[in-house]
């Protein structure tokens, strides 16, 4: 069974921003989350189509999933090729709603640490970096080391946030260690409870009597990483590459964020780019395209020599197979498109003018365009469809 777009199960359009994606997401989980449609077997199938969010929230996937669609994310959906299940639904809506299940507030039940008892885990932001990549090394995919400036673990706690030896660690009095304080209103439609994370101990459920001096109990200080990239061939302009756990370090022993890879391609000084084709002018000159002979051109690997038919024309465009940039994730590859140009002189010296004057009125040298010639842009079209 084809499995419905992402861009379509959320009611977004496909250049949605990251603000537009998520609140479709939370509206969609409001109104069919299953607490709210008991028995509802329709709802719930819908709910669980919540899956969309998790691979358009995510930069690197959104990107595959533009491209190649649900084929581009190597098994059923942005889980890898895991099926998902409630509580795989639920950890995304805490990431959405600040932690913690949101429906509890709304529909009551479930204990003082939320679904499954989890108190709040501290993430580490994400760091976006520009990486710059020559033809060469995007044809053939390269490594490279890159020193990163970021946040990472105290040198003095490990990152505990807590100073060495002092067994500084206690319960929060807040909250009594659930991460989460729970009130109970009334109102008109009776009782209702709402679950917030504890402003005391921002949801960890503990608090530092002696912070490290290292990092004042945050777990973290400023600090470098020289970090090795691998980047696959056919990667380009503007594409956005993930590096898991590479990010700022979380405070006190979290889950680090990700290092983000922006592909930045150097222009090369001879070809021109176009998807996974490439392009090179060749200019010749009035005698060479009369006469035919062999020129080198450039290609990604070195020189390739080419031959020039005799009575080659203007706009030409020759193929070398295989000579282009490899796809992404694929084993095929584009062409080297050499398109030729016959080279007009702009300056003629008195015997050369003489020369051409002779020849002006030859019956060779008046265009002549067959009905087979075809047009600069038949030509082109043939070439890129």
């Amino acid at each position: 069974m084809s499995k419905r777009d992402y861009y379509e199960i959320l009611g977004v359009a496909k250049g949605a921003t990251e603000a537009e994606i998520k609140k479709a997401y939370r509206q969609m989980a409001l109104k069919f989350h299953p607490d709210k449609n008991p028995g509802d077997k329709s709802s719930e199938d819908k709910f669980k189509e919540a899956e969309a969010y998790e691979v358009l929230s995510n930069p690197e996937k959104k990107t595959r999933y533009d491209q190649f669609g649900h084929g581009g994310l190597g098994g059923n959906g942005g889980y890898g090729g895991q099926s998902m299940n409630m509580e795989d639904i639920f950890s995304q809506f805490g990431d959405i709603f600040g932690g913690g299940n949101p429906f509890e507030s709304f529909f009551g039940g479930g204990g003082g640490q939320g679904r499954g008892g989890r108190r709040t885990v501290n993430r580490g932001t994400n760091l976006r970096i520009k990486v710059k990549l020559t033809l060469e090394e995007i044809a053939k995919g390269a490594e490279k080391k890159i020193k990163v400036n970021k946040l990472v673990s105290c040198q003095t706690c490990g990152g505990s946030g807590a100073q060495a030896g002092t067994g500084a660690f206690s319960t929060c009095n807040t909250c009594k260690g659930s991460g989460q304080i729970r009130r109970v209103t009334n109102s008109f439609l009776g009782q209702m409870q709402t679950i917030t994370t504890c402003p005391t101990c921002h949801g960890e459920g503990q608090t530092i009597a002696s912070k490290c001096k290292g990092c004042t109990g945050s777990g973290v200080q400023q600090g470098e990483e020289i970090i090795s990239i691998n980047i696959p061939a056919g990667v380009s302009e503007g594409m956005q590459l993930s590096v898991s756990g590479k990010g700022n370090a979380a405070e006190r022993g979290g889950i680090p964020g990700d290092l983000l890879i922006v592909v930045e391609e150097i222009q090369h000084p001879s070809l021109q780019r176009d998807g996974e084709h490439l392009i090179y002018d060749l200019y010749i000159s009035f005698a060479d395209a009369s006469l035919g002979c062999s020129v080198e051109v450039p290609t990604i690997e070195g020189k390739a020599k080419i031959k020039i038919d005799p009575g080659t024309q203007g706009g030409k465009v020759l193929r070398l197979k295989g000579k282009g940039v490899p796809a992404l994730n694929s084993y095929a590859k584009g062409d080297l498109l050499v398109n030729i140009n016959v080279w007009t002189p702009q300056q003629l010296s008195t015997e050369e003018k003489k020369t051409l004057e002779k020849l002006r009125d030859a019956e060779n040298f008046k265009p002549n365009p067959g009905k087979g010639d075809k047009s600069f842009f038949e030509r082109m079209k043939e070439y890129f469809h």
